[in-house]
């Protein structure tokens, strides 16, 4: 009886789950909830606002702020139930502001902010970069002549065979390898579309001709 007891639980279990988490994604969105509606992301031409329904909260401005992005589907029991945004916006002075769901359209203004840092950005990066210059992306060192990570060392830019994302994770191979040099999380490399636009500059730079 206790075994039938426990089957019937977890049967019951995997058909309610994922409803729940619908539900509570649902009412955290800003088309069910007045108060998330309230929130909203101003973008300009030199940063952007965060607002609440008292106003103005925080502003950053393109050409100094740093963003983490973390993405998340969700699953339960195989069943794509969402996805869950989190955007951490860096401040110079240290301050920081998280966005999420709770925002509407984060998969526009996730993007929008990360295209604005990197045409802000890049040209500063690219001077400084063949000024000798380390930039320094999370736990990724680069420079104008290669990739080097802490636990892996250096990699000169001829020897970097494909970078690629998959799942949520930035995989470099080497020329001759069968196993990634490196893998890196998505949402431990600061302002990850410039890091991408630098890595894609520097390879193109260094590749053969007609290669």
């Amino acid at each position: 009886m206790a075994g039938l007891f426990l089957f019937a639980v977890l049967g019951l279990a995997c058909f309610v789950l994922p409803g729940l988490l619908f539900v509570w994604l649902l009412a955290q969105s800003p088309n069910l909830s007045r108060k998330q509606a309230a929130k909203r992301i101003h973008l300009f031409e030199e940063g952007l606002v965060v607002a609440d329904a008292n106003g103005p909260v925080s502003g950053f401005r393109w050409d100094s702020l740093t963003v983490l992005q973390q993405i998340t589907e969700q699953y339960a029991n195989g069943v794509h139930v969402g996805t869950s945004y989190l955007y951490t916006l860096f401040n110079q002075d240290g301050s920081t502001v998280k966005l999420t769901n709770s925002y509407a359209e984060p998969e526009r203004w996730g993007t929008a902010i990360q295209h604005e840092i990197t045409r802000a950005q890049l040209p500063g990066a690219v001077a400084a970069l063949e000024q000798g210059a380390t930039l320094q992306f999370g736990g990724i060192a680069v420079t104008a002549g290669g990739i080097a990570t802490a636990r892996r060392g250096a990699a000169h830019w001829g020897e970097i065979q494909s970078v690629e994302i998959k799942n949520g994770t930035v995989f470099v191979a080497k020329a001759g390898k069968l196993l990634a040099w490196s893998n890196t999380p998505v949402a431990k490399i600061p302002n990850f579309f410039l890091f991408l636009t630098v890595i894609d500059t520097l390879r193109g730079a260094h590749r053969p001709a007609g290669g």
